[in-house]
């Protein structure tokens, strides 16, 4: 039911064109592994398997470099960091094979770090941290100070004694295929949409990531309780943001001014022609009378 959902959504990257071709050619894909549409489980499957052979590419020459830095005998006193800059949607909100959206799937990274050797043990830090907040704390672990200018609070302490210390809640944005901002405390996560992407979004979506990790259960109407609360804490940190900013501008509502996230607006005519052409006229329809995605 969710995948045929998802078949006939409006969507860039839907399973119809998950390698985010739209026109004739949209059947085309430049990845042998991956399937050029994903119209079943099996296809499904077949997606995920392609992605995984990425990560265990990655995984391989991580392993080389490891392989050579203990060759070179300096392993042990090396300090190894894995992140990244951004996770992957594989079906999250309807968006298979990328980063569209500020949730927990496009917006938790990985994190690994191996201490030198006589460091201590391995442990799991699942306190909430900004990006910023790892360069600070890196800044700190090196005997460096951090520049009280950035907005990155160290949990070198934290880290040094095994525990898992972070912020109450973090609020993050997406500005490149939608307008968005969310927060995540506790469990909860609450996605507020000011333009959607060409996606079919409300405005106000909520989600338990504990229970429901891949967003499937919108709770933003049976809980407008904690959707306000999300709010409340969105607003807040955008207020405390503009203290401190050079510009005195927003950056989102400099995005929509200009008429949206510039991936979007890239592919506009293109995507319109492209779902008349699939059998969703209905949707281009709407997307000429509401730009930004949602009726109000």
């Amino acid at each position: 039911q969710l995948r045929r959902k998802h078949w006939d959504s409006l969507c860039p990257r839907s399973p119809q064109e998950p390698a985010g071709r739209y026109g004739p050619d949209h059947l085309k894909t430049p990845f042998p592994r991956m399937p050029a549409q994903i119209a079943s489980l099996d296809d499904y499957r077949k997606w995920i398997d392609g992605y995984d052979c990425g990560i265990r590419y990655a995984d391989e020459y991580c392993g080389r470099i490891l392989q050579a830095l203990d060759q070179a005998g300096v392993l042990d006193e090396t300090l190894v960091i894995v992140t990244a800059d951004h996770g992957e949607n594989q079906g999250e909100l309807g968006i298979y094979g990328d980063h569209h959206t500020a949730d927990h799937i496009t917006s938790r990274v990985p994190m690994i770090i191996r201490m030198p050797a006589g460091a201590g043990g391995g442990r799991v830090d699942d306190a909430l941290h900004y990006q910023t907040d790892v360069g600070a704390t890196l800044v700190e672990l090196l005997g460096g100070e951090v520049p009280t200018e950035w907005d990155g609070h160290s949990f070198a302490e934290a880290f040094r004694a095994g525990q898992s210390r972070g912020r109450d809640h973090v609020v993050f944005s997406q500005m490149c295929w939608a307008c968005q901002r969310a927060v995540r405390w506790d469990d909860w996560l609450f996605i507020r949409s000011y333009h959607t992407g060409f996606k079919d979004l409300p405005a106000r979506m909520l989600f338990n990531v504990a229970e429901d990790p891949h967003e499937t259960n919108d709770l933003a109407e049976q809980r407008p309780d904690l959707a306000d609360h999300g709010q409340a804490l969105i607003e807040a940190w955008t207020a405390e943001m503009m203290t401190t900013s050079d510009s005195q501008v927003d950056p989102l509502w400099t995005v929509m001014r200009e008429g949206g996230p510039y991936h979007c607006r890239e592919i506009a005519d293109r995507f319109l022609a492209h779902l008349r052409a699939t059998g969703r006229a209905h949707y281009a329809d709407f997307l000429e009378a509401h730009p930004t995605g949602i009726a109000s």
